[in-house]
């Protein structure tokens, strides 16, 4: 697996950069943000992730290793190849597209051109929790879109035999004190909130 490839850029084309690595020339395919940054005759540094096919061998580079992971993420959903992983980074940048599918905003992942209405709600249903796991690039804990994050805590109280009323003042109470939540740290305040009403 090449995971980075640092060189001089030979040449930047619309879909990709050709980067010479040790007397060889690497054609990697990249979104415009991304080749928008690089200069002929400049280095480079580029995390990759090549896809290998029966008839090809295809390099995909990144501007950081946050956007690789998102792209092999992408990959794991059915109907969702290399070409239109690129093509979503392309539109939605790392930041934008974790929000949307946390969030399940369905519009925003449409913008997507080849991505319709069945195809985002299975990247959503699919990708939701792997993207909360897999944090931001400093590698912090994901913090959810609140709205989402508000159900899934009320979910889980009602689940654990709490009146659905009560877990939802419970869990706005624990909101209003601050930001920067996560799943688990909400559910553990809101159950010390509920267990003191008991």
């Amino acid at each position: 697996m090449i995971s980075s490839v640092r060189g001089e850029v030979l040449s930047v084309g619309l879909d990709h950069v050709v980067v010479e690595v040790g007397g060889v020339g690497f054609a990697v395919q990249a979104t415009p943000a991304t080749l928008a940054t690089l200069r002929r005759g400049e280095e480079a540094r580029l995390h990759t992730a090549l896809v290998v096919r029966e008839d090809s061998l295809t390099l995909f580079g990144f501007a950081d290793a946050d956007a690789r992971e998102l792209f092999g993420l992408l990959q794991t959903v059915s109907g969702i190849g290399p070409r239109l992983a690129l093509a979503t980074l392309a539109v939605l940048d790392p930041d934008k597209l974790r929000a949307a599918l946390v969030e399940g905003n369905i519009t925003v992942l449409t913008s997507v051109p080849g991505i319709g209405r069945k195809g985002a709600e299975r990247l959503t249903l699919e990708l939701r929790d792997k993207v909360t796991a897999l944090g931001g690039a400093d590698g912090a804990p994901a913090v959810t879109a609140p709205g989402a994050l508000r159900s899934e805590v009320v979910e889980a109280l009602a689940g654990l035999g709490f009146p659905a009323k009560q877990a939802e003042q419970a869990v706005d109470k624990v909101l209003a004190d601050g930001d920067g939540h996560t799943t688990p740290s909400v559910l553990r305040a809101a159950l010390a909130t509920l267990g003191r009403k008991r």
